[in-house]
C-alpha cells in the first residue's frame, strides 16, 4: 500500500529537525495572535508520547516549543499578576497596585513551607532536555507589547476531563478521587474547560516544572504491547496574553479590548489498540474501549467535514459524541491552524492497525480549515519601548555626570535665558534709612516674575499646540491605518473571489476537457459508422447489380423456353 503525506520523517530524524518543520511555525503564529493545534496519532507503542516529550538531551516538541516561546518574549514579559484569567476563558488587566498586592500575597504564602520535604531545586527529570546550541528564537516579536504565558494541563480519561495541575486536599483518613471538569462555551463561542487551573509561568524551567507536575499524575499502565501505555488523551495548553504599551512606552494600556489572547494546544492522543492483542481485562478493557471510541468519533468528524466540503452537503458534524472532538470543535471550524503527526511502528504485528491509521491520516489532508481573520492592532506609534528605554538611559547618564537631579536642559540655553531677563540693580545697603534700594530690587524682581510668567504661558501654549498637533498626527495615522486595514480586508476579499473564480475556471476547464474528450470519442464513433455505412452501400449496390443480371438472364430463359414450347406445340399439332 502507498500513502502520500506533506512530509515524511525517517527513523534517523532528530527532534530538532522535526520541531523546525512542524512546531516552529505554530509558535510563530502563537506570537502573532493566532491559535494552533498539534496532536500525535497512531497505534499504541508507536512513539507518540516520545515525540511530544522526548528524552534527556533530545527534548520533544512540547519542551522545545516552550523554550522557543520564552527565548522570544523573555525581555518583554509583564510582571506577574498584571494579566489575570477571569475564569471565563478571558484575560483581565490589573493595575500595578493590585498586581503588587497579589505578588506579596503569593510570596507570603510561599514563605511557609507546605511539607518538610519541599524541594526548591530543579527536577532532575528535565535537566538538560534541550541542548543550548539548539535553542530557537523568533525574530518578529512586537517589542511594543507586554506578554504573559499561562499553561494548563488536562487529561481525558474514559471520556471524562480531569485537571492534572489541580492541588487536591490531602485527607489521610479517606482519599477523595479527583473531580471531573465540564466543557463550556465562552462569549466568542470557543470551547474551554471550566474551572481548569491556569498557571502563569515566567521561564522555560518554570513551565517544565509545571508540565512534569501534571505528567506524574497522568494515567499510564503496562499492557502486552507497551510497558508504559497512555490510558488517556493529554492536552497541554499554552496561552499567550499580550497587550500594547501606552503612548509613553512605559506602562501597559489599561484596555481589555486591546488584549490579544492566543493559544497552542499540544495533544498526545492515546493509541488505538485491539483487545485480543493486549489481552486487556477489567478497567484496562474499559479504558481501551473508550480510547477506541473517541478515536472513531474523531475519524467520523473528519469524514463528515470532508464530505460536506467536497459534496456541498450540510450534514451535522458529531463533535459532541466525544470530549476530544467537542473540546477542539473551534479548530476544525476555522479558529486556528491544525497539524497532525502520524506515528508509525514498522512492526509486522501492527500491520492492519497501521493501514487504518494511514488511511485516516491521508484522508484528513483533504479537509480544508478556514483561516481566521486577523484582528486590528492598536493604532499607536511603533518603537515606544525603545524610545522610553533610550530616554531612561540618557537620564541616568546625565544624573551620573552631574551627581544630582537633572532637568534635561541645555546649560547654554539656560544662560541665554537668564541674560535675557532685566539685570538686577546694586543691592548694597549702606544706610539704614535707605528707602530706594529695596523698592528698586522689588520692582526688578516683579518685572522678572512677570516675564517668567509670560514665558511660562508661551511655553504652555506651545506645548499644548505641539500636543494637539501630535494628537492630530496620531488620529491621521490611525485613520490611515484604518484605511489600510480596510483596503487589506477588501483586498483579501477580492483575493478570495479571485481564488474562487480560479477554482471555478479550473473546474470548467476540467469539464471542457472532459466534454472535448467525449466529442472526440463521438467523432471517432461517427467515422466508424460512416465507414460501415459506405461499405454496406457498396455491398448493396453490388447485390442489386447481381440481381439485375439474374433477372435479365431469367427473362432470356423464359423467352427461350416459350419459343421451345411453341415449337413443340406446333410439332405436336402437325403430328396430330
Amino acid at each position: 500500500m502507498q500513502y502520500s503525506f506533506k512530509k515524511v520523517f525517517g527513523i534517523k530524524t532528530t527532534q530538532i529537525e522535526l520541531f523546525e518543520d512542524v512546531a516552529k511555525p505554530l509558535i510563530e503564529d502563537l506570537i502573532h495572535c493566532k491559535n494552533g493545534l498539534l496532536f500525535t496519532y497512531g497505534v499504541t507503542g508507536s512513539g507518540k508520547t516520545y515525540t511530544m516529550t522526548g528524552s534527556p538531551g533530545e527534548g520533544g516538541l512540547l519542551l522545545r516549543s516552550l523554550d522557543m516561546l520564552f527565548n522570544s518574549i523573555g525581555p518583554f514579559q509583564a510582571k506577574r499578576f498584571v494579566f489575570k484569567p477571569d475564569d471565563k476563558n478571558g484575560i483581565e488587566i490589573q493595575n500595578q497596585v493590585d498586581a503588587l498586592l497579589e505578588r506579596q500575597k503569593r510570596d507570603s504564602q510561599q514563605s511557609v513551607p507546605k511539607t518538610p520535604s519541599s524541594r526548591q531545586k530543579v527536577d532532575p527529570e528535565f535537566v538538560d532536555m534541550i541542548n543550548p546550541d539548539e535553542a530557537c528564537k523568533s525574530e518578529s516579536v512586537d517589542e511594543d507589547c507586554c506578554y504573559s504565558v499561562f499553561v494548563s494541563y488536562i487529561e481525558i480519561y474514559n471520556n471524562y476531563i480531569y485537571d492534572l495541575l489541580e492541588d487536591a486536599l490531602f485527607d489521610p483518613i479517606r482519599a477523595k478521587p479527583p473531580q471531573s471538569k465540564i466543557l463550556r462555551e465562552d462569549q466568542n463561542h470557543n470551547m474551554y474547560v471550566a474551572g481548569c487551573t491556569e498557571v502563569e509561568v515566567k521561564s522555560t524551567e518554570e513551565a517544565f516544572e509545571v508540565f512534569w507536575k501534571g505528567q506524574k499524575k497522568r494515567r499510564i499502565a503496562n499492557t502486552q504491547l507497551n510497558r508504559e501505555s497512555s490510558r488517556s488523551h493529554s492536552v497541554f495548553t499554552v496561552k499567550l496574553a499580550q497587550a500594547p504599551l501606552d503612548a509613553d512606552g512605559d506602562h501597559i494600556l489599561q484596555d481589555k479590548n486591546q488584549v490579544n489572547v492566543s493559544q497552542l494546544c499540544l495533544v498526545d492522543l492515546a493509541g488505538s489498540e485491539r483487545t485480543n492483542r493486549t489481552r486487556a481485562e477489567g478497567s484496562r478493557l474499559r479504558e481501551a474501549g473508550n480510547i477506541n471510541q473517541s478515536l472513531m468519533t474523531l475519524r467520523t468528524c473528519m469524514e463528515v467535514l470532508r464530505e460536506n466540503q467536497m459534496c456541498g452537503t450540510n450534514r451535522m458534524v458529531p463533535y459532541r459524541d466525544s470530549k476530544v472532538t467537542h473540546l477542539f470543535k473551534n479548530y476544525f471550524d476555522g479558529e486556528g491552524k491544525v497539524r497532525m503527526i502520524v506515528c508509525v511502528n514498522p512492526k509486522a504485528d501492527d500491520y492492519e492497525e497501521t493501514l487504518l491509521v494511514m488511511r485516516f491520516a491521508e484522508m484528513t489532508q483533504e479537509v480544508e480549515v478556514a483561516r481566521p481573520v486577523d484582528r486590528a492592532i492598536c493604532g499607536l506609534t511603533p518603537g515606544r519601548r525603545q524610545r522610553n528605554q533610550a530616554f531612561k538611559d540618557e537620564l541616568s547618564r546625565r544624573l551620573e555626570e552631574r551627581g544630582g537631579p537633572c532637568n534635561g536642559e541645555n546649560p547654554v540655553l539656560l544662560n541665554q535665558l537668564i541674560e535675557s531677563l532685566p539685570p538686577l540693580p546694586p543691592c548694597e545697603l549702606s544706610d539704614p534709612s535707605d528707602d530706594q534700594a529695596l523698592p528698586r530690587l522689588i520692582e526688578v524682581l516683579e518685572r522678572r516674575h512677570r516675564i517668567r510668567q509670560m514665558m511660562t504661558e508661551q511655553f504652555n501654549q506651545t506645548a499644548n499646540t505641539m500636543k494637539s498637533l501630535l494628537q492630530q498626527f496620531d488620529s491621521q495615522l490611525n485613520a490611515k491605518e484604518t484605511v489600510v486595514y480596510d483596503q487589506r480586508s477588501k483586498l483579501g476579499e477580492k483575493d478570495k473571489v479571485i481564488v474562487n473564480q480560479r477554482t471555478e475556471i479550473e473546474r470548467l476547464e476540467k469539464k471542457s476537457k472532459t466534454l472535448e474528450y467525449k466529442i472526440d470519442i463521438l467523432q471517432k464513433t461517427t467515422e466508424m459508422y460512416e465507414q460501415d455505412k459506405r461499405s454496406l452501400q457498396q455491398e448493396l449496390e453490388g447485390r442489386e447489380q447481381r440481381l439485375q443480371k439474374e433477372l435479365a438472364e431469367r427473362r432470356r430463359m423464359e423467352q427461350r423456353m416459350q419459343g421451345m414450347v411453341t415449337d413443340t406445340r406446333l410439332k405436336w399439332e402437325k403430328e396430330c
